[in-house]
């Protein structure tokens, strides 16, 4: 049975998961570029916009087209979110993690625990990333990013011309994409723990493999489950209002819906490279760091 430190109080727990994201950002944030511009695209290429036919054409079309820059464009919205979202991610789910157990009377947790906790976490996450996720979405569309100046005009002008709620444009569908990627992480976490050797003498080195490995399995198979959802969050948060028109992208299943009829059931996995090779090293990135700030805190209370 793997080893249970004593839980930190939320503070400590929001302030490793901030850490944590934006360390993970700061590494692989031009993956996320190409994906998002892999998603957006339809079928057929508009006439006078690049399009893509898979990650390494998208790669180097932005190099090649638009600098290298590029890659890190819209960069401003996911370092102000990854802070709140990370942190969420795990004070959340270790804060449910205890509702949970306390709720069904169970000491420890399990991996049918753990899968619950972390879709809880998920919803939870959801609501604080969404209008960071569609200003970083409008910024990484090149059609769309040539009508604002940066994250602040950006902002400014979604609210003015289309309202303040359009901010959270697409919250049913990141819920949706957020629930499954967290209950595969964390549930792949506790097994993958669960299955390794004990590490009684605390080595750290065996302890930073081990979150690396837990990690990226969990965070590949998050991936997996969540990567048509994030298609089809993408597709609805860059729809802008048009004024007495339906947007094409409304609830997130008719939205799977439209997507596989009109492109077929592989436009729903658009994207899943570029998105797999950042969260899959990325969850060990994020695992491996949120796991040193917490031993760091535990030292710095002498609790360690």
């Amino acid at each position: 049975m793997s080893f249970e430190p004593k839980p930190l109080p939320f503070i400590y727990q929001f302030a490793a998961g901030a850490v944590a994201g934006v360390s993970e950002i700061l590494v692989m944030y031009p993956l996320d570029v190409v994906k998002t511009r892999v998603q957006i695209q339809g079928r057929v290429a508009v006439a006078g916009q690049d399009h893509y036919t898979g990650m390494v054409d998208c790669f180097r079309k932005i190099i090649a087209n638009e600098g290298a820059s590029r890659l890190y464009r819209g960069i401003g919205a996911p370092i102000l979110m990854e802070a709140p979202k990370r942190a969420t991610k795990f004070a959340a789910n270790d804060e449910w993690g205890k509702v949970y157990r306390n709720l069904f009377n169970v000491p420890k947790m399990t991996q049918s625990l753990s899968i619950l906790t972390g879709a809880t976490a998920g919803a939870t996450e959801a609501f604080v990333v969404v209008p960071f996720e569609l200003v970083k979405i409008r910024l990484q569309d090149p059609a769309q990013a040539a009508k604002y100046t940066g994250l602040i005009d950006c902002v400014t002008k979604i609210v003015r011309q289309e309202g303040p709620l359009t901010l959270y444009q697409g919250l049913e569908s990141t819920i949706w994409r957020h629930v499954l990627w967290n209950a595969g992480y964390f549930g792949c976490i506790f097994q993958v723990r669960e299955l390794l050797p004990l590490n009684p003498t605390k080595d750290k080195t065996i302890q930073m493999r081990n979150d690396l490995l837990s990690g990226a399995i969990g965070g590949t198979v998050g991936t997996m489950l969540n990567t048509p959802m994030d298609v089809v969050k993408s597709r609805i948060q860059n729809s802008p209002v048009v004024a007495g028109g339906v947007r094409k992208y409304g609830w997130a299943w008719p939205a799977l819906g439209t997507v596989m009829r009109e492109e077929g059931f592989g436009a729903l996995y658009k994207g899943f490279l570029p998105k797999v090779l950042r969260l899959g090293p990325g969850g060990g990135i994020l695992l491996v760091v949120f796991t040193g700030m917490m031993d760091f805190f535990r030292t710095m209370r002498g609790e360690a």
